[in-house]
């Protein structure tokens, strides 16, 4: 586990197992260490989740393309992040939308049997578990549904007012690209600048390329 400790570390999930134990499921292969590149693919949408995939280091984005188009960033998870938790024990249990990394990335793969077995032999990794299901099981459909119904403004708005909130300031810095945050919204780029300058011409907003201000 020398490689890997402190990225093991990093696994909230992990930290409810000794580390003597963690060395054995790495020794045996229950345990397995995958790297992943930037923007590699990890899960095509309809393939079947056999493995729970602790996110050790990077950033992984579950992702769904609209009828229209348009790339639509539905969650972004980081390091001690779990995947696949809520979709490993279903009666369906396929990923509803393809799962790829933002940046390089470490993961730490369990297969079902194993987590099964975890669960039931260690009740506090069955809490830890339950708990991270618990956390993320709400996120995919509800931003889908949310942002199927709104408009390219309502979204850049709600995005908008979200971050003014957060920052406590009209001035808002973006921490990412324009295309990212078209990405993050469910637009196409293209899409998000003509309703940028439309809404600067409409007296809503100014910006730049490292800021929007609400007027």
């Amino acid at each position: 586990m020398s490689v890997n400790s402190q990225l093991i570390r990093n696994a909230t999930l992990l930290n409810t197992l000794p580390h003597d134990a963690i060395r054995a499921y790495l020794k045996r292969g229950d345990f397995r260490v995958v790297r992943y590149e930037k923007n590699n693919v990890l899960h095509l949408e309809g393939e079947e989740c056999t493995r729970l995939e602790l996110i050790l280091s990077g950033e992984i984005v579950v992702e769904h393309i609209s009828e229209s188009g348009d790339l639509l960033t539905v969650a972004e998870f980081i390091g001690g992040d779990t995947l696949g938790g809520n979709i490993l024990f279903s009666a369906n249990p396929y990923y509803p939308l393809t799962v790829a990394t933002r940046s390089a990335a470490v993961v730490m793969e369990i297969h079902r049997e194993v987590v099964f077995k975890l669960c039931s032999q260690r009740p506090v990794f069955l809490q830890g578990f339950l708990q991270h299901v618990s956390d993320h099981a709400f996120i995919l459909g509800d931003k889908i549904k949310y942002y199927a119904k709104k408009s390219i403004r309502e979204r850049v708005l709600g995005y908008l007012h979200q971050e003014q909130q957060r920052q406590c300031t009209n001035l808002i810095q973006l921490n990412m690209t324009k295309k990212e945050l078209a990405e993050k919204i469910g637009v196409q780029r293209t899409s998000l600048s003509r309703e940028l300058a439309k809404m600067r011409d409409d007296g809503l907003i100014l910006f730049d390329r490292d800021s929007i201000t609400l007027l």
